[in-house]
């Protein structure tokens, strides 16, 4: 798993031009069925509509992507939904976009501008988080190094799991990657060389944005 970022609260975001009305939504997807499905109820609750356009980055690293403008002129819409997904830097998340025809055409550009406008809307609407991999560090030290370790966890505000008491106390650290090395360090000069370090495996995390 690598970090990324994502949809946590779907959004929802209306826009109006030349009496064309689009409606956007972005939700998270974690598969290309979850993306597809949510797709699906989409054209059924707007069956009256003339077209829902959509667009999905999938996978951690974002490797996964799909536009479609469903009926609209090529490029016009699926495409600058998916850009606008990938401005903002998301995966595992969907957007569609539903229009209903006005009466007056807005011409390629009027179509791009507006189905881009639209899923920028839905996405900022939209609550994202940061999915993190988090290694599980294990800092076992003596009972007379508790406080001292546990004011610095404070400090740094490092993610943490339940604390293991035995014969010594054995602290445990959710850290990113980035984080390892320079905690490791602080806590060795902190310590006096005392601390013992064991990397216990990943998890996953999440960081509010």
């Amino acid at each position: 798993m690598k970090n990324f970022t994502t949809i946590e609260t779907d959004g929802k975001a209306e826009y109006e031009i030349q009496r064309s009305r689009f409606i956007a939504e972005a939700v998270h997807a974690a598969t290309e069925e979850d993306a597809r499905a949510f797709l699906l109820s989409c054209k059924k609750k707007y069956y009256d509509a003339r077209h829902n356009p959509s667009a999905w980055v999938l996978g951690a690293g974002g490797e996964k992507q799909k536009s479609n403008d469903d009926g609209e002129p090529g490029g016009t819409a699926g495409n600058p939904i998916l850009e606008a997904i990938k401005k903002r830097g998301l995966t595992n998340t969907l957007v569609v976009v539903t229009r209903y025809f006005g009466g007056i055409k807005l011409g390629a550009g009027g179509l791009i501008r507006a189905y881009g406008h639209a899923a920028h809307l839905a996405l900022e609407a939209a609550i994202l988080v940061r999915c993190l991999e988090l290694t599980r560090l294990a800092v076992t030290i003596d009972y007379t190094l508790l406080s001292l370790v546990e004011n610095f966890v404070r400090q740094e505000n490092l993610r943490t799991d339940a604390t293991i008491y035995e014969q010594q106390a054995t602290c445990i650290l959710l850290l990113e990657e980035e984080q390892l090395a320079p905690t490791e360090a602080a806590l060795t000069d902190l310590t006096a060389g005392r601390a013992a370090f064991e990397n216990r495996g990943t998890v996953q995390g999440k960081s509010a944005i």
